[in-house]
């Protein structure tokens, strides 16, 4: 183990490889499926939280704060409201617990530390913190995992990094003499059982899939077809139709290939990616025009971010916020 992570702390007594674990971006998986949605017909909406449903014979109605939305059948993906959506449909099986997860991003100067995902002896609560490379270059450590009663209380807090920094050095000392570039915290939607809640009401015409938390990333395309099983059992027909649109093929956000930046072909043809807006994440102004050409563009800052990286540096935005707010204004149009 010391011969493969020198930076190793102190005082592990054995190690389990994992040769087929995998990092990848969380952002562009989502994206991705989101996209291949809309390329084959899906009607996507944003912003727009489901205040009410009204069951009438053979569809539903689901009022939301965009407009009244129909269909013929329903799908319960709504993870930290997967409950009250589920009561407005009848049901009071179980309660969603928001568990908070922080995390510690360090800056790039750390990733030949972490040579791969070191990881702990996991517990019943998950697997615990961990210390990972990033696809994008640096390193995160953590998550935490403490049950909160708001489920919008997605703050850092003063008791998660005191957690995490105990825990770290423990598993990297020398980690934690580098610099810290950020700090998260996001919501799992655990619920109380032990396993995924997914069930199908054919009468009602609706499915929950509820308390997935985060091993959804992973497990997410095989809860679907097991999902499509269900539903074809239920009599709905769901023959996959031909003369699809092939899967989108999504910008390149990490750091295995190459990047517009480094592409000198690339650059000559269009210039735009030769000109540097983020220079903590080498995000170019051809990327974000992209962006917002894409079929799913960013709304505000945050899916820019997501997108192409843009402000997610070491400065966290200080030198390129406003510069990426005006093409956000814009929307990516450049000069």
């Amino acid at each position: 183990m010391y011969r493969r992570v020198p930076d190793l702390g102190p005082g592990a007594l054995a190690g389990l490889t994992v040769p087929g674990e995998s990092i990848i971006c969380t952002w562009t998986t989502n994206l991705a499926l989101a996209t291949d949605a809309v390329q084959r017909g899906a009607r996507l909406l944003r912003g727009a939280r489901v205040t009410g449903v009204v069951a009438e014979d053979g569809h539903s109605t689901l009022r939301t704060t965009r407009g009244d939305v129909h269909g013929r059948w329903v799908i319960n993906a709504a993870g930290l409201g997967a409950d009250h959506l589920d009561a407005e449909f009848g049901h009071h099986r179980f309660t969603v617990t928001p568990r908070r997860g922080e995390l510690l991003v360090f800056d790039k100067l750390t990733r030949p530390m972490v040579p791969l995902i070191v990881l702990a002896v996991p517990s019943s609560r998950g697997k615990g913190v961990l210390v990972s490379p990033t696809i994008y270059g640096n390193v995160m450590v953590g998550p935490t995992s403490e049950n909160l009663e708001d489920r919008t209380a997605t703050g850092t807090s003063e008791e998660g990094f005191e957690f995490l920094l105990g825990k770290g050095r423990a598993l990297m000392p020398s980690l934690f003499e580098d610099e810290i570039t950020a700090t998260y915290a996001g919501l799992r939607a655990a619920i109380d059982r032990d396993d995924y809640l997914i069930d199908l009401d054919a009468d009602a015409r609706y499915g929950l899939v509820g308390g997935i938390r985060s091993t959804g990333l992973t497990s997410g395309m095989a809860i679907a077809e097991h999902l499509m099983v269900l539903l074809d059992d239920a009599g709905l027909d769901v023959t996959e139709r031909t003369n699809l649109p092939a899967p989108p093929r999504m910008p390149n956000i990490g750091e295995a290939f190459v990047r517009p930046y480094q592409d000198a072909d690339r650059i000559a043809t269009d210039p735009q990616y030769g000109r540097i807006v983020c220079f903590c994440e080498r995000v170019t102004a051809g990327e974000i025009r992209d962006a917002f050409q894409s079929p799913i563009p960013p709304a505000d800052l945050d899916g820019l971010r997501r997108r192409t990286r843009v402000m997610n540096g070491r400065c966290q935005g200080f030198y390129c916020g406003a510069h990426a707010q005006a093409l956000l204004t814009t929307r990516g149009a450049v000069r």
